[in-house]
């Protein structure tokens, strides 16, 4: 049974930092690309970043490029996403995506407000 499970997320001031984490299971994780989704209030889901099966090669969205890092422990069977600088326009739901499959987490709340 595939199971995404994101943690993480809280209520931060405006400027900080939180690192979400996925805990992949129930596929074989080294072998996928991962993502980092998000969706604000009645907005569209949207993609945040992207890293490869290896770890390798990162992509992230115009929006958190050179604030936010996406990162995978293979061993672990874990993806994190390091967010800092933090805007209230951050504000969402972050969603663990395994890429190219129908593999979601339920989602975990990021709140920038001071």
């Amino acid at each position: 049974q595939v199971q995404l499970v994101e943690s993480g997320g809280d209520l931060v001031q405006p400027g900080g930092s939180l690192r979400l984490s996925c805990a992949a299971s129930g596929f074989t994780f080294r072998n996928y690309a991962m993502s980092w989704y998000r969706q604000a209030p009645g907005k569209e889901r949207e993609l945040v970043a992207v890293i490869l099966s290896t770890g390798g090669n990162t992509n992230y969205a115009g929006a958190v490029k050179g604030r936010f890092t996406i990162s995978r422990d293979n061993a672990k069977n874990v993806v994190y996403l390091q967010m800092n600088s933090l805007k209230p326009e951050d504000t969402a739901v972050y969603y663990c995506h395994t890429h190219g499959t129908s593999y979601w987490g339920q989602g975990t709340q990021v709140t920038v407000s001071s």
